[in-house]
């Protein structure tokens, strides 16, 4: 008899960034949480099943609880990408129905497929068949002249009817025509509201909410209303503002880590990440944001700037930022 695999525990995750969340990211957020979800950069079913699968699936075993986005609309090929990521150890699958830009447009996923709900179910449908992991669905509340109330309950009753029991939903309508991924991000007006009426419509559903959620104590507001809590922007600006996310969120007697903390337990990946060619850069890239509103924080961006991306760059410049930044405090001190 084989073992179900575990059933990721929602309540709080980092939201799935391109260029942000890489495997690199990630495992330097377990330095900061060890519980909080984490999701792959979207990756397109397209490339999980002609691409290089180490490259774009592979992930280190530090990185769980973790689960794969993928974008596409072709239902076979969705599910075969499933499949395989299944194989690879993800725990849940998730497909996004919520990216705007013009180069997801074009390929007929993310946003856009708010306009087809039957389609979104079909690929769903065909997920779930094809893996015994959980297939989960990331949204918009709604697309350009979409009304709002109206669309993300209409959706999701929609897609619910395949099985699935669990949507993540990005608290912003997404304005195809008009407006770029980025201005997507911030000028659409936040509709809590919005979401918290569809929890409420669907008590049976986990409803999780999404967007402009900046720290612990939000996240703690939003609960009340929802299921569970993604976070974006904020756990990769400032990723400190999640260090006590095991004990606030999840309940365990553990104490949040201090940034040095955190900076020493990513030191050894990174050592053994640079053995194998690893340019340093692309390991402290996503550290960068950690010292933020700190004594400090700006001499630890510029020395990581400025001397990771040099040819041979080692464990010594992010030693040379601590310093710089321990300097920082000891100045503020006096």
């Amino acid at each position: 008899m084989f073992a179900e695999p575990p059933v990721p525990d929602r309540k709080l995750s980092v939201a799935p960034m391109m260029d942000c969340t890489d495997r690199y990211d990630r495992v330097f957020l377990r330095g900061v949480t060890r519980r909080t979800l984490l999701y792959t950069e979207m990756v397109v079913a397209e490339a999980v099943l002609h691409g290089d699968r180490e490259r774009l699936l592979g992930f280190d075993a530090i990185e769980q609880p973790l689960a794969l986005q993928l974008g596409g609309s072709d239902p076979l090929k969705l599910a075969e990408a499933s499949r395989i990521a299944e194989g690879f150890g993800y725990l849940e699958v998730n497909l996004n129905v919520g990216c705007p830009s013009d180069r997801v447009q074009s390929g007929r996923f993310g946003a856009c497929l708010m306009a087809e709900p039957v389609l979104v179910a079909q690929c769903v449908a065909a997920m779930r068949a094809a893996v015994s992991i959980p297939v989960t669905v990331k949204c918009r509340i709604g697309i350009d002249d979409m009304d709002d109330e109206e669309t993300l309950p209409g959706f999701i009753e929609q897609v619910a009817q395949t099985g699935c029991t669990s949507f993540t939903v990005h608290a912003r309508k997404a304005w195809l025509q008009g407006l770029s991924p980025k201005q997507n991000r911030d000028i659409p007006p936040l509709r809590y509201d919005v979401v918290y009426a569809s929890k409420a419509r669907f008590p049976e559903l986990e409803i999780n909410i999404n967007g402009g959620i900046p720290d612990l104590d939000t996240t703690l507001e939003h609960l009340q209303q929802v299921d569970g809590v993604m976070i974006g922007r904020a756990a990769y600006h400032t990723p400190h503002v999640l260090a006590d996310a095991d004990r606030l969120i999840f309940g365990e007697d553990r104490e949040a880590p201090t940034r040095r903390e955190i900076v020493e337990a990513y030191l050894p990946y990174v050592a053994a990440e640079l053995e194998k060619g690893v340019p340093l850069h692309r390991m402290s890239r996503h550290m960068l944001g950690l010292y933020q509103g700190q004594p400090g924080a700006r001499a630890w961006r510029r020395v990581l700037s400025t001397f990771a991306p040099k040819p041979g760059a080692g464990l010594e410049v992010i030693d040379e930022a601590l310093r710089h930044v321990e300097s920082g405090v000891l100045a503020e001190a006096v």
